[in-house]
């Protein structure tokens, strides 16, 4: 009954003042009701007020996020996951351990670029200026992405992804902006995940160049062999961060299938492993012509004098218990008893 109320160009107000009786709040409100499929009502009650209502999908959602562009695409953090936004110089970048860094209120905060995370290639130039994203993992880490430059905060209708396209990396939903083009929203847990795989592998060489750190030849290639995923990332990530370029394995045959397809300058493997244990991997590569000369460190819970002397015995180089991971005895005995530093 009372629809009316929203058609455009309807007032209640007698005369104009700067902000009402123009007609335009109410066809407003419904004209934006309408634009996410839902309804704007009202109704009224003689003596008890009147009451205006608002349906929208359950899925429908308003964040407020900033915009950035990288690569020449827009692309959306939710406002809720960034610490920092900051115009950094490239001045004061340092590498520290093979990866760039910058300092923020005394904290190391180390640096990567959006179009290397996303895989969107480099920069046709390189400006002395960066835009820097700080956002926090959540366990007292945090990183700054670049992005090309920023395009100001907006709050955005977020829209599900289509479920055919099942979860897309690093991406959590979709929005549309005032001119009816698409932006992406990150998936910020998603995205420093895939930060610290890619600075694990060895990525960011580019920024390295920039910062003018030393951009080795070749980086030495380690292959991590054990079955327990904890484990396994651990070594992965410490041995990253000392530079090294790292694959894993997750049981003794698949760890055969991955050295034969190197060439690798360290293997470290498990001993206690499903279809092939890591005895048998280490005598298969010590008879293999072309592997033989391979270092080999088995890493094992087993920390009884006989289990090391059969892992020796078998061909390993070095052996070394998981317990001594707290202090850092795994790195030590890489680079100061196997195999060097991470850059020839």
């Amino acid at each position: 009954m009372l629809a009316f109320l929203f058609l455009p160009g309807f007032s209640m107000k007698a005369g104009l003042t700067d902000v009402s009786g123009r007609g335009v709040g109410l066809d407003a409100v419904q004209a934006m009701a309408k634009e996410v499929r839902g309804v704007a009502s009202v109704s009224s009650e003689f003596g008890h007020g009147t009451r205006f209502q608002l349906q929208l999908p359950l899925t429908l959602s308003v964040l407020r996020t900033l915009l950035v562009d990288v690569d020449g695409e827009p692309y959306a953090f939710p406002l809720a996951a960034i610490s920092k936004t900051l115009k950094l110089q490239r001045t004061e970048i340092n590498v520290l351990q093979g990866r760039p860094h910058f300092r923020l209120n005394d904290r190391q905060i180390g640096l990567v670029t959006a179009r290397e995370v996303l895989d969107r290639g480099e920069p046709g130039s390189e400006p002395n200026e960066l835009s820097v994203v700080v956002v926090d993992a959540g366990r007292g880490d945090a990183y700054g992405l670049i992005v090309d430059r920023f395009l100001g905060e907006r709050e955005l209708v977020i829209r599900p992804l289509d479920p055919r396209f099942a979860k897309i990396k690093d991406i959590s939903a979709a929005a549309l902006m005032e001119d009816g083009s698409p932006v992406l929203i990150f998936d910020v847990d998603d995205l420093i995940r895939s930060v610290e795989k890619l600075a694990s592998s060895g990525g960011f060489r580019a920024l390295r160049r920039a910062a003018g750190g030393p951009e080795a030849s070749r980086r030495k290639r380690v292959l991590v062999i054990d079955d327990s995923l904890t484990v396994r990332e651990l070594q992965r990530k410490m041995l990253g961060n000392y530079g090294y370029e790292v694959e894993v394995a997750v049981d003794g045959m698949d760890g055969w299938n991955a050295v034969r397809s190197g060439p690798f300058d360290l293997v470290v493997t498990d001993i206690d492993m499903p279809r092939m244990d890591g005895i048998e991997l280490v005598s298969l590569i010590r008879k293999d012509a072309d592997l033989k000369n391979t270092p080999i460190m088995i890493v094992s819970y087993k920390d009884r004098e006989e289990d090391r002397a059969r892992g020796l015995d078998a061909g390993a180089d070095y052996y070394l218990t998981k317990s001594s991971f707290q202090d850092e005895a795994l790195i030590h005995a890489v680079v100061v008893d196997m195999i060097g530093e991470a850059a020839e």
